[in-house]
């Protein structure tokens, strides 16, 4: 009976209502909680939930988590990862999977970036510091910036992209929230430069990042970081999202 009506509910997902772009599609990039092109790096100890990864680079860009191989040499693990950690040079199917996983996230950036029009344009100064941000496409001609505590609001199946030109920074101390119901899930940040998330500063989303990502002392994301070449950490906590629209105009229709 259960099954019947998932399906039922699955099939009627079109009807609810749903503000924003469409979601961006990830493929096998959404199983990761940081993957990287060029390398992972820590500085003891950060606290990352769900997998991790590096390709083409091998796993020596992998550093400061003390690696444990499993036995077939196709993944390892950590004490800093509730999850696994895979690599180029790992045996099996890994450099095969990591290959396609790649591809995942570069046509995902190039879908975030293409996206048009724009529900909001800002050609000067991207600053989201103090805003309450609905669902929708924004697009920069620039850098952005969250100099101060922003917040995220619209529902668990509104959707939102953030276009840049330049690179994402977010001061020490702040934080993003989420309000209303709106999920990590479905916020993507497609940065063309870098991410600089400052001392003890909180994200919320999943980066897109043609460049890299640097995480400082204390900082944290609800999120995934999908970087195009390094990713740095310290002492930072990572922590994957639940999955975002589809799971929750189900749960909508089933309540």
């Amino acid at each position: 009976m259960t099954k019947f009506v998932l399906i039922a509910a699955l099939g009627a997902i079109a009807s609810v209502s749903a503000a924003g772009p469409a979601a961006v599609n990830l493929g096998q990039a959404g199983n990761y909680a940081i993957l990287s092109k060029a390398g992972i790096s820590t500085v003891p100890t950060s606290v990352i939930t769900g997998d991790i990864g590096v390709s083409p680079i091998d796993s020596t860009a992998i550093t400061g988590f003390s690696l444990t191989a499993d036995s077939n040499n196709a993944s390892a693990t950590s004490t800093q990862v509730i999850g696994s950690v895979y690599a180029a040079d790992y045996a099996m199917t890994t450099p095969a999977d990591l290959t396609v996983t790649i591809g995942d996230m570069e046509v995902a950036y190039t879908d975030a970036a293409g996206r048009t029009p724009p529900d909001f344009l800002n050609n000067g100064t991207g600053d989201l510091g103090g805003k309450t941000l609905g669902p929708g496409l924004y697009t920069f001609s620039s850098s952005v910036k969250i100099p101060t505590d922003c917040t995220i609001s619209g529902s668990s199946t509104d959707t939102w992209i953030f276009q840049m030109s330049g690179d994402l920074t977010m001061a020490a101390n702040k934080r993003i929230t989420l309000d209303g119901g709106a999920l990590a899930s479905n916020i993507f940040w497609q940065v063309a430069g870098f991410v600089e998330v400052e001392v003890g500063a909180h994200m919320e989303g999943i980066l897109l990042v043609k460049t890299a990502a640097h995480f400082r002392t204390g900082s944290s994301l609800n999120g995934r970081i999908l970087a195009q070449t390094a990713v740095t950490l310290q002492s930072s906590t990572v922590t994957q999202p639940h999955l975002g629209r589809i799971l929750a105009q189900t749960a909508d229709i089933l309540a």
